[in-house]
């Protein structure tokens, strides 16, 4: 299966989940953009290595990449597999030089471990065509089949407020959420939108 490349994009704090973070993947060299909710501690480990920071005492991130290379293994690549019931599925591919081994991991961390090990991050065509946002030009447009995708079940839909909105009403905020780069926000009333398409 064709492997698609992708690059952190944008982490900002979730609009509608409470204590959670909006994770902003993009295809390199197109125009899709994979938005994944995280908790708080892997946004902040995946933020504080971006950024260059270091912190007083190792993250539990850290300890791994430390770990790793005191027994010569390194992380070649990250792979986003699948999409189960608005979960994504990752793994990470580690070799000593020798033995190559697949190892199954939630996608906040296996981002985490990425940025650490400088390695690429990769997903299929099938997980950007169901959960992917497109880019055109300076408009956005929302793919027919997206769902919105995170790593643990949100307690509560909230897209409450969006139900008594007119279809009309509803294109224009996911404009103006796509404008803002909202992509959370857009998910929940692209979610709206194919909602009332189906009925």
């Amino acid at each position: 299966m064709k492997k698609i490349k992708l690059d952190i994009v944008g982490l900002s704090y979730s609009q509608t989940q409470s204590g959670a973070y909006a994770l902003v993947l993009g295809e390199v060299n197109g125009r899709r953009r994979l938005p994944i909710i995280i908790g708080s501690f892997e946004a902040q480990a995946i933020a504080i290595e971006i950024e260059k920071m270091t912190p007083s005492r190792p993250l539990t991130h850290d300890l791994f990449k430390s770990f790793a290379q005191a027994y010569h293994i390194n992380i070649q690549e990250i792979i986003i597999y699948n999409l189960v019931d608005g979960i994504f599925y990752a793994k990470l591919i580690c070799s000593d030089g020798k033995k190559t081994a697949e190892i199954d991991a939630r996608t906040s961390d296996a981002i985490a471990m990425a940025v650490r090990f400088d390695c690429p991050i990769y997903t299929h065509e099938f997980i950007l065509s169901t959960a992917g946002i497109v880019i055109e030009g300076n408009d956005f447009v929302y793919l027919e089949n997206l769902t919105e995708a995170t790593e643990e079940k949100p307690s509560g839909s909230g897209t409450a407020s969006y139900t008594s909105l007119s279809i009309d009403e509803l294109k224009t905020k996911l404009q103006d959420a796509l404008t803002e780069e909202a992509y959370e926000k857009a998910a929940k009333i692209r979610d709206e939108l194919n909602k009332r398409k189906a009925s």
